[in-house]
């Protein structure tokens, strides 16, 4: 049996044998930029993707873009204009999005922790806050108090399940997100004895699933929780975040997730919610799935090294501008990104070779022994999918090299 191959990068162009990047061809991008290593992002992949979750997943569903998978502001206004929603994590992303020019009704702030100014910035802005324990809550009433405007809040769920089959699990068990559900309803007692605007829930199990099944009964449950607990809120529920947890596929032997399915279960989800709670809207969070696909991250050879029979690619980038492409980001077992010669696609002439950065350690990996065109000094190599967690989810400082640059395309 042959070994397992990546899902093929089948949305980007090749034109003699380059790469092309928003019609560009690679080398010339590169020269745009004006030096590597960098990250581009291409504008026509990233409409098209939010083209095609909006042809599964219909109105009345609402479809917000996650901020913290990739932050860039020329990105996110251009993401502004197709999705219907923002959600940050920070003051930072904050700022970001409301220079984007969407309406602040349409901006939602979550994570643990948010520092008191945070959650006044918020307030002043007008945007919505997921509240994720009892401390924001005192704190948001107080700052209500004395700008003499209510904050628009909804309580995030630790609900008492989990996502399926997820890279990462931000629900069920003790965790960090959210108010456990058991000790939502106190909560919502205290939201209006505090004054404060009650809008609704959000619930955010889990991330990077390629099992719809997973996924739909993920949703059920969720929307299930949802309008259990709306019999014990001060107010009208009017949003109903149910998050994401799409995933794209990384390594050799993933499949693409089957929107179909999904898309299905959300119409039939959309309908009970509204008749159940008449004012709500339902809402999901896509971050890396909208914008993962559509980004590369672009490094150039400056070394090329046999040892002992072994062809290692030294490049000027690595781990400490893409830490998930290095395997450092989360994976238990590290796996190859999919990964490419990028002015030598397919290439006369093939090897196996490793594509390593400049750092002191053997961690600084981008392509373990790899099947890849044969590449010389001054190559370029790409690595894909990596429109989201890569240049803001980097330790760009370590060994103080410079940071890469970013282009929207």
């Amino acid at each position: 049996m042959s070994a397992p191959q990546h899902v093929p990068m089948s949305d980007w162009a090749v034109q003699n044998d380059c790469l092309l990047v928003g019609g560009m061809p690679l080398t010339r991008l590169a020269e745009r930029v004006g030096r590597t290593p960098f990250y581009a992002y291409d504008r026509a992949l990233l409409a098209r993707r939010v083209a095609t979750v909006r042809r599964y997943v219909a109105a009345p569903v609402k479809l917000h873009y996650a901020m913290k998978a990739n932050p860039m502001p020329a990105l996110v206004c251009h993401m502004a204009g197709l999705v219907d929603g923002l959600d940050v994590a920070s003051a930072g992303e904050l700022k970001v999005a409301l220079d984007s020019g969407i309406a602040p009704d349409d901006v939602s702030f979550a994570g643990p922790g948010k520092r008191e100014a945070e959650l006044a910035q918020a307030v002043a802005a007008g945007v919505m806050l997921n509240v994720e324990s009892a401390r924001e809550v005192e704190i948001l009433a107080r700052v209500s108090r004395t700008m003499g405007l209510p904050a628009r809040v909804a309580v995030r769920i630790n609900p008492d399940f989990e996502l399926k089959s997820s890279g990462m699990k931000m629900g069920g068990g003790p965790q960090q997100f959210g108010v456990d559900v058991e000790a939502v309803p106190e909560l919502l007692k205290e939201i209006g004895r505090r004054g404060l605007a009650f809008e609704g829930f959000h619930i955010f199990s889990g991330s990077q699933n390629l099992r719809a099944e997973a996924i739909c009964e993920t949703q059920r449950k969720a929307v299930d929780l949802a309008l259990e607990l709306a019999g014990s809120a001060p107010a009208p529920t009017r949003v109903v975040n149910i998050g994401g947890g799409f995933g794209i596929p990384y390594f050799p032997g993933d499949t693409r997730l089957d929107l179909a399915p999904i898309g299905e279960n959300l119409r039939t989800l959309a309908e009970l919610t509204k008749s159940r709670l008449p004012q709500a809207s339902l809402v999901i969070e896509l971050g890396r799935y909208l914008v993962g696909e559509a980004g590369i991250y672009v490094c150039r050879v400056t070394e090329r090294k046999v040892s002992r029979g072994e062809v290692f690619l030294i490049t000027d980038g690595g781990l400490h501008h893409h830490l998930a492409a290095s395997g450092n980001f989360g994976q238990v077992l590290r796996k190859n990104y999919p990964v490419v010669v990028g002015n030598r696609v397919r290439g006369d002439k093939r090897e196996v070779a490793s594509v390593v950065g400049p750092l002191c350690t053997p961690l600084d990996l981008l392509a373990d022994r790899m099947d890849l065109a044969e590449a010389y000094e001054g190559d370029l190599v790409v690595v894909f999918q990596s429109g989201a967690y890569g240049l803001t989810a980097s330790p760009t400082a370590f060994l103080s090299h410079h940071a890469p640059l970013e282009a929207l395309v």
